[in-house]
């Protein structure tokens, strides 16, 4: 192979003589972490030259350093909220069994994970009997409205109500309602499970009260709403909180057969069920109207 000619040397040094000096990153280091701005501060040459390869103009690039930052403070955000809402484990829409539940309107959760009716401070109620999957919609809703951009909290009604009443006995009620009227949504799991003492009915109450059209709240139950008199020992606290709840409401009612027992029925430890299935209840939406009479059990029919 011939090498290169004297002259073809001279003329390549000659034109890495007319390139642009490569820019130098360090001043930029300080300022992008003033601005906060650590997740172009952290790629910063791997993105400058990602746009070099693309040929972006220069709106383009600043456009695309721009979306390299919100993405990366919003996988944080979230991440965060997360810790903060304190789900008992991890669950998702995706991983539902909608085909185990025809009860369950597909659409309507899918429209409930956009988190508008949290942006409108309406209410979700998830009934059915156990093991139909309320915990595991609840959960995959908060996740989904967490995403959205809201807060959320997760707590089962027992330690709620624990929490309240105990701060009620201390002189710091107060306190308690403030820090659980701060979450976007509110998630209640498993009212219904345990009665509910008379005093506890009215601290719940106080809490729903002060949420009424300013927070949501998620609440799943395996009772009725018309049976929400027996829990609460006290017909009149929960007419009254089921007139806030019910007031701009989503209500899904599930009726099917428990995950838990037809897993078992399948690995043969129990014998077929002799009881027919209850037919499947329309995911139904309820929107009661400010003027819409309450029956004594709790609800209009």
């Amino acid at each position: 192979m011939t090498p290169p000619s004297r002259t073809a040397l001279r003329a390549a040094d000659l034109a890495r003589d007319d390139l642009p000096p490569r820019p130098d990153l360090t001043a930029l280091v300080p300022m992008l972490t003033r601005l906060k701005l650590t997740a172009i501060r952290d790629q910063l040459e791997t993105l400058l030259g990602e746009a070099a390869r693309r040929e972006l103009t220069l709106a383009e690039t600043v456009a695309y350093l721009c979306e390299r930052e919100i993405a990366r403070k919003d996988e944080r955000r979230i991440e965060m909220a997360l810790g903060l809402a304190r789900f008992p484990m991890v669950r998702d829409l995706a991983g539902y069994d909608f085909a185990a539940q025809p009860a369950v309107d597909r659409q309507q959760i899918r429209e409930l994970a956009t988190g508008r009716f949290v942006a409108n401070g309406e209410a979700v109620l998830l009934l059915g009997p156990p093991g139909v999957g309320k915990t595991h919609l609840s959960i995959g809703i908060g996740r989904a409205v967490i995403t959205a951009g809201y807060t959320v909290l997760f707590t089962s009604a027992t330690a709620l109500i624990a929490q309240l009443v105990t701060a009620h006995a201390a002189g710091r009620l107060e306190e308690r309602l403030v820090h659980y009227s701060k979450p976007k949504l509110l998630i209640i799991d498993e009212l219904g499970y345990l009665p509910v003492e008379p005093d506890a009915a009215h601290v719940l109450f106080q809490l729903v009260s002060r949420r009424y059209e300013r927070g949501s709240i998620l609440l799943t139950s395996n009772r009725a709403v018309g049976e929400w008199g027996t829990v609460f020992g006290d017909p009149v606290v929960a007419t009254a909180i089921l007139d806030r709840l019910l007031h701009h409401s989503h209500v899904l009612t599930i009726r099917g057969e428990s995950y838990r027992l037809r897993e078992k029925r399948r690995a043969g430890l129990l014998a077929a069920s002799s009881v027919a299935s209850a037919p499947p209840a329309s995911a139904a939406r309820t929107k009661r109207t400010a003027d819409a009479p309450l029956t004594p059990s709790g609800v209009t029919s």
